[in-house]
């Protein structure tokens, strides 16, 4: 081997050396026969380099992964004597290899059994074990590459081709004829072996006995000699934790669900016998918790197919052994560790979702678990959270989708529940901890998407059915909780109050309170930074919702709320209240005031202008970004404020030629144009050809991509209006997209792709809309070589670009040119257009490999490609046959007889025909839907 090479794979290696050993690498995969040398080397034991050992398995691996089938019978059989002599090797050493090399080696074993089991090497399993015997470090390597043969062979979460699974199903089938029965007995004398000298090997062996009883025959685990053994090993330290993973594993297997029943009774007696129903130790309960949910669902499932099935008797038995194990579900339910009271929420999901006939008492007894379980811990960080913190919000969901379970079981039981533990709390709050004033207003807040609408989770009015929580709601308005001082609470109070915002408009004698608590140091002045920008979010909603009920408050509110607008920050040194973008809410929340009032129009004009005059004289200050254009989206003309809102459009446009920030600018710009096309409707035109000039100089796919829906929203508002415009700006918008896209990338640049693809997606979306709003002339009268241009690039998105969402648009922009343009009456030369290049692309896009019909977007791809087909037919008619029949079909070698077919369905007067026939014809011959030649599908015979 080349020494100097081998120099490089030390980590330590400077670039030269390491280039020379990639370079070496790349020369041996790719020779004939180089590679033997490697072969010796792990013969041998040449070497004692990790480094150069696992750089002679990885050449090995790439012989055997991509080159087995062109090795000659000779080199086949040396790379099986090389794998059994290096492991021969291992049984003599003292100690064994690094644990990444045994797992390059297993690696290496797996796949040659992959490829020569069931041809060239069918004792594959006998030569490892009797080499082997009881050797540790043999056992090692063995186990290992049990577990690699799993990855490759069994495990259900990578992905495989047609021709992979039916070799792997082969190989299964095999196994289970030829050698399963001396794997198992092998693993069990591994287990008895060495679960007291070598506990890491026991280890091992349970992993495999994990992974491979999912398809073995379960009789040779679940036995009493193995089930025993297993048990025993659960009350060893170093065992127990893979024991019960290992226990979990063949409760999950698939089975009849009569015996699944009986074997999880079995193993639960055995269990509960043994002590394990009453265990303490945290670490081990995490991992039982997981064998106690796996058991409470199998039976869970078995109850279902046997009740489907009408096996009353078998079903009240397995019905019975559920509701057996709802003690120990609790118990590990309530467990003070939320780990392991979170593996058990999916036995608890299920036993609620299918026994709803479950009495009273259990259900009562789950639902004060999951309140108690709701509930924070002192040593949760509100001020920095971190991985537990997050971890335990993630836990929560878990409980929240037992409460709405719960609610969909007994809705009545829960509001009760609810209720009891909601005014016990609110009447002691000023003594209660803070986490049991959180959670009552947790669970209030919780109810409303708990309980179904019926229950009156929106205040209809119904006195019977709202008046609990109209009464938990008065009461959490009055009673002072919002003065709680910890930032769980008063969150959770801003939180519900928003929740709930229509119980305002049945009590509004209610709004002032909760508008102080928006206001003052409750709310927006809370000494929490999280806190207030939370506030300034949810008092934007409140205003929202309720803007009708708060005349008599708004120029109270806007007082209150000035120094909140403000956008230089404080003189006295301190930071402002809210951030930029919480002071946007501020904004929003002001305008709805404003607009929505009852004051006289010059006084809302007045407040306006008041409210937008510092926002100008601000954004005109180069220091200032533009962040804080976001003000009201609501129609302005009958309030007065049109000539306020065409002053602010007056100071922002010259925005765009800034250099300084032009993205974000850019971007603020945009948003502002959006919401004044809305505002000021047909008054906002003169501001558009400006913004636009400046909008495409210099850009980027970004920009492009956010500056067409604009433009998009203008041709879809006002339509005829705007067509002078869109005739000047679309070839403008047109090339700079073209420049845009033919700008060179790295390979690698995923960011880059990805941009060019949104890019590419708004571009046909924008000539989508041109081609539907009815406005002909725009595309029409920008003259053939520029028409011609735009729609090969349709041509070329409904073929070439593997993105059946762009497809999907490109067909449906064909079809309707084809409907404008294509007949007797349309654009001189577009017939021809349509047989040259319109119809060979409904027949070449299928075509594409990337064409997968198990994408939904890809199916409605194909159903506008056959939309397009019979738009051609209903705008040339008879011709579009005949060119089908006499040359376009002919010139593919397609039989008369399916030409003929694929015409007589075409001409059926309902579309669905045509789209049926194309997918049918496509799902009968690719099961796996992945789409091949539609052209090749009209040549098999008929349905």
């Amino acid at each position: 081997m080349d020494e100097q090479a081998l120099l490089g794979l030390n980590p330590n290696a400077d670039a030269r050396y390491r280039q020379r050993a990639m370079a070496y690498f790349e020369q041996l995969k790719e020779s004939q026969d180089a590679w033997e040398v490697c072969a010796e080397a792990l013969a041998k034991g040449i070497y004692n380099d990790d480094h150069v050992k696992f750089f002679c398995f990885q050449v090995l691996e790439h012989q055997i992964k991509f080159r087995h089938a062109g090795l000659s019978a000779v080199q086949q059989q040396l790379i099986r004597e090389t794998l059994m002599k290096w492991l021969q090797c291992q049984l003599m050493n003292a100690q064994p290899e690094k644990p990444f090399i045994r797992n390059k080696a297993a690696q290496v074993f797996a796949l040659t059994f992959i490829m020569e089991y069931l041809t060239l090497w069918p004792k594959f399993f006998f030569d490892i074990l009797s080499l082997v015997g009881l050797n540790p470090h043999g056992v090692d390597v063995y186990l290992r590459t049990l577990m690699a043969i799993d990855a490759e062979v069994v495990d259900r979460d990578i992905l495989h081709t047609p021709e992979e699974t039916r070799r792997n199903t082969l190989i299964k089938d095999t196994m289970r004829e030829q050698c399963i029965p001396s794997l198992v007995e092998s693993w069990f004398q591994i287990l008895q072996t060495y679960q007291q000298s070598h506990p890491e090997l026991t280890c091992q062996c349970l992993e495999v006995v994990g992974a491979y009883v999912s398809w073995i025959d379960l009789n040779l685990i679940a036995n009493d000699r193995f089930v025993n053994l297993l048990l025993s090993q659960m009350s060893v330290e170093e065992l127990r934790e893979e024991a019960c993973d290992c226990l979990f594993e063949i409760v999950n297997k698939g089975m009849d669900p009569v015996d699944k029943t009986k074997l999880v009774e079995s193993l639960c007696q055995v269990l509960q016998s043994a002590g394990f129903f009453n265990e303490e130790d945290v670490d081990f309960l995490a991992k039982f918790s997981r064998l106690v949910n796996g058991m409470g669902q199998s039976l869970v499932l078995s109850w279902t197919k046997l009740a489907k099935a009408g096996n009353v008797k078998d079903a009240a038995e397995t019905l019975q052994a559920v509701e057996a194990k709802v003690p120990l579900l609790l118990q590990l339910l309530v467990h003070e560790d939320d780990d392991i009271s979170a593996n058990i929420v999916g036995f608890c999901y299920e036993y609620l979702h299918v026994l709803k006939q479950v009495n009273r008492k259990q259900r009562n007894a789950i639902m004060l678990a999951v309140m108690k379980k709701l509930t924070y811990d002192d040593e949760y960080n509100f001020e920095n959270e971190g991985e537990d913190e997050a971890m335990f919000v993630e836990y929560r969901k878990q409980l929240k989708m037992l409460l709405d379970r719960l609610a969909q079981v007994s809705p009545e039981l829960l509001l009760e529940a609810v209720r009891r533990v909601f005014t016990n709390t609110m009447q002691t709050w000023q003594t209660a901890p803070f986490m049991e004033v959180e959670v009552a207003i947790r669970l209030l807040y919780m109810l409303g998407e708990a309980l179904p609408a019926s229950h009156g989770a929106h205040f209809s009015g119904d006195t019977a059915k709202t008046s609990a929580l109209q009464d938990m709601m008065r009461t959490l308005v009055s009673c002072g909780v919002s003065s709680y001082q910890h930032t769980s609470v008063s969150l959770e109070f801003f939180e519900t109050v928003v929740r709930y915002d229509k119980f305002f408009i049945v009590e509004p004698q209610h709004i002032p309170n909760v508008l102080m608590a928006f206001l003052d140091q409750r709310g927006l002045r809370h000494n929490s930074p999280k806190v207030r920008s939370r506030v300034a979010y949810l008092f934007s909603r409140f205003i929202k919702t309720l803007h009708k009920h708060m005349n008599a408050f708004i120029e109270d509110i806007l007082t209150r709320i000035q120094d909140l607008l403000e956008l230089a920050p404080p003189e006295n040194g301190f930071l402002a209240l809210l951030t930029s973008d919480d002071q946007l809410f501020m904004f929003e929340a002001a305008g709805v005031l404003i607009v929505n009032g009852e004051s006289p129009v010059e006084r809302k004009q007045a407040l306006m202008r008041s409210l937008l005059t510092p926002l100008m004289d601000a954004f005109q200050r180069p220091s200032r970004g533009s962040s804080f254009m976001r003000i009201n989206k609501q129609t302005v003309k009958q309030c007065g404020c049109t000539e306020v809102y065409r002053d602010c459009l007056q100071t922002f446009l010259p925005a765009l030629s800034c250099p300084v920030q032009r993205g974000v600018l850019r971007s603020s710009v945009r948003s502002f144009l959006h919401r004044m096309i809305i505002c000021l409707e047909e008054e906002v035109l003169p501001f558009i050809p400006a913004a636009s000039e400046h909008m495409l100089k210099d850009c980027e796919a970004k920009d492009l991509q956010e500056f067409i829906p604009l433009i998009s929203q203008i041709t879809a508002k006002f339509k005829r209006q705007v067509s002078p415009f869109l005739q000047q700006i679309f070839m403008p918008l047109v090339l700079a997209i073209f420049e845009v896209l033919a700008r060179p990338a790295e390979d690698n640049d995923q960011a880059a792709a990805l941009e060019k693809q949104m890019l590419r997606r708004s571009y046909f979306s924008f000539i989508q809309t041109i081609a539907g709003s009815g406005m002909n002339e725009v595309m029409a009268n920008q003259g053939a070589e520029n028409i011609e241009r735009v729609v090969f690039t349709i041509i070329q998105g409904a073929v070439d670009f593997p993105d059946p969402i762009a497809q999907k648009t490109c067909f449906i922009i064909l079809s309707r040119l084809v409907e404008l343009w294509g007949g007797k009456d349309g654009m001189v030369g577009f017939p021809d257009f349509i047989y040259k290049h319109i119809v060979p692309a409904c027949f070449l896009a299928p075509l594409k490999p990337t064409f997968d019909l198990s994408d939904a977007q890809t199916v409605l791809t194909l159903s506008e490609c056959a939309v397009t087909l019979k738009m051609i037919h209903l705008k040339r008619g008879p011709e579009f046959i005949q060119f089908l029949q006499q040359e376009y079909l002919p010139s593919l070698q397609v039989s008369p007889e399916i030409s003929q077919e694929l015409c007589q369905v075409l001409q059926q007067p309902d579309v669905k025909v045509l789209k049926n026939y194309i997918k049918v014809r496509v799902c009968l011959f690719y099961p796996r839907y992945t789409v091949g030649s539609l052209l090749l599908l009209l040549h098999f015979s008929k349905l």
